[in-house]
């Protein structure tokens, strides 16, 4: 009896010293892990900021408030009064969250009026509610297309439209960015029983514009249907904020668009799929990130229904956004800069394609007091390291000013400008 139980002990002494070893093996590998994304020169550090997002912050190592020119707020509805009150009312009114699914007993009146309201400024049958544009991306493919079934996406989609194509049993083809021609091809090619072209409306970090127009032609030309992600062109393009379908005037060609709630639509939380009936109707049915997710907060629901209504009742920020922006880019043209992506998004990313240039440009803007964001490989591709800027409504004329005139005596002293 007695060497029974010694072995015994033995063997959980061994399955304990085992699973110590493994925890200890997968704690060795990450750090290696952290390690390399140092060397590279890619780890992301989360600066802290101590006040309402606006168009002036305060951070946290700054005694001194900076100019924000990095944020999706391009509106200013982050911090608008009536969107905050209108949070504030609904998480008095209907408590701060549903502690439950949809299906269950997570669905308040709110969410399905706000559906509605999304619906009805898109002129869609209908719109599902989600926790984020990322739960939208990640929710649709897998449950609309299926085996026989092809998905064409840009190469330079968003991350959560890549993420979601993967969990789907479709076919995938990759064109090449924005071009026409590669996709043509490949929609010649197919044999699929349903085709769908997906694309972002605006790629956020070229800020350039989808060519929507060419790509419904082509969807109408090989009977496929399209899906667009609209989260930075909802509420920032065309004249009363209905994106890139009203800038490209092609209203109602685009099938599907799945889209957010947190940058122009007030910056908080949530998004949402609108479109044909059929299809929203079926994503209440199976799609697993509207099914196994929390209902959306009622204070969130509340404060985009606020601003689904500034912008139905003809908000002017749209307008001061455009202005804002065609002031910004055309000075800084006029300073020598290379601007990319198109000329009417607020998204306005300045070339200086050395890595190491962009970092240290972005350190020196913000101890002028202009908060600007860097970026290089592998978020963008080796050679093109840029400064993305991100114009909002908010910004004054001398805020703007204030930017370009930062960006000229730091692109003079370094060099970069003449």
């Amino acid at each position: 009896g007695c060497a029974i139980k010694l072995n015994r002990r033995q063997e959980l002494v061994m399955q304990s010293a085992f699973r110590f070893s493994g925890r200890q093996q997968l704690r060795q590998i990450i750090q290696e892990e952290l390690v390399g994304i140092q060397k590279a020169g890619t780890w992301k550090t989360e600066r802290v900021i101590k006040t309402p997002q606006s168009s002036s912050i305060n951070v946290a190592e700054k005694a001194h408030p900076v100019l924000n020119f990095c944020a999706n707020n391009y509106l200013g509805l982050s911090s608008h009064a009536e969107v905050m009150e209108a949070g504030i009312e609904a998480l008095k009114r209907r408590g701060a969250g549903l502690s439950s699914v949809r299906f269950i007993c997570g669905t308040q009146d709110i969410h399905i009026d706000l559906e509605k309201e999304l619906a009805k400024f898109h002129n869609r049958d209908d719109s599902i509610l989600y926790a984020s544009c990322f739960d939208a991306n990640a929710g649709i493919f897998e449950v609309l297309l299926k085996e026989e079934d092809a998905i064409f996406s840009d190469e330079l989609n968003h991350a959560s439209i890549i993420d979601g194509i993967r969990l789907s049993k479709a076919q995938r083809h990759r064109y090449k960015h924005m071009n026409m021609e590669d996709l043509e091809n490949q929609l010649a090619s197919s044999s699929a029983r349903v085709k769908m072209i997906v694309s972002d409306g605006v790629f956020s970090m070229d800020g350039d514009i989808a060519p929507l127009k060419e790509i419904c032609d082509l969807a109408e030309q090989y009977d496929a249907v399209t899906l667009v992600d609209e989260c930075h062109g909802t509420g920032v393009l065309g004249n009363t904020g209905r994106g890139t379908e009203e800038h490209l005037d092609i209203m109602g060609r685009i099938d599907i668009i799945n889209n957010t709630l947190g940058k122009a639509l007030g910056g908080a939380a949530g998004g949402y799929t609108t479109g044909p009936q059929e299809v929203v109707t079926l994503l209440r049915q199976r799609s697993r990130p509207y099914l196994f997710s929390n209902s959306v907060p009622p204070s969130v629901v509340a404060q985009a229904a606020k601003v689904v209504e500034l912008l139905m009742s003809g908000t002017p920020l749209v307008q001061r956004l455009h202005e804002n922006t065609q002031l910004f880019r055309s000075k800084m043209v006029k300073a020598g800069f290379q601007l990319m992506g198109s000329e009417g998004h607020p998204i306005a990313p300045i070339l200086l394609k050395d890595a190491k240039l962009a970092a240290e440009f972005a350190n020196e803007m913000l101890n002028e007091g202009i908060y600007v964001i860097g970026f290089s490989f592998p978020v963008v591709p080796v050679g093109l390291a840029r400064i993305r800027v991100q114009i909002s409504a908010l910004h004054s004329t001398d805020d703007i000013e204030r930017c370009v005139d930062a960006f000229t005596r730091i692109g003079k002293k370094k060099k970069v400008i003449p």
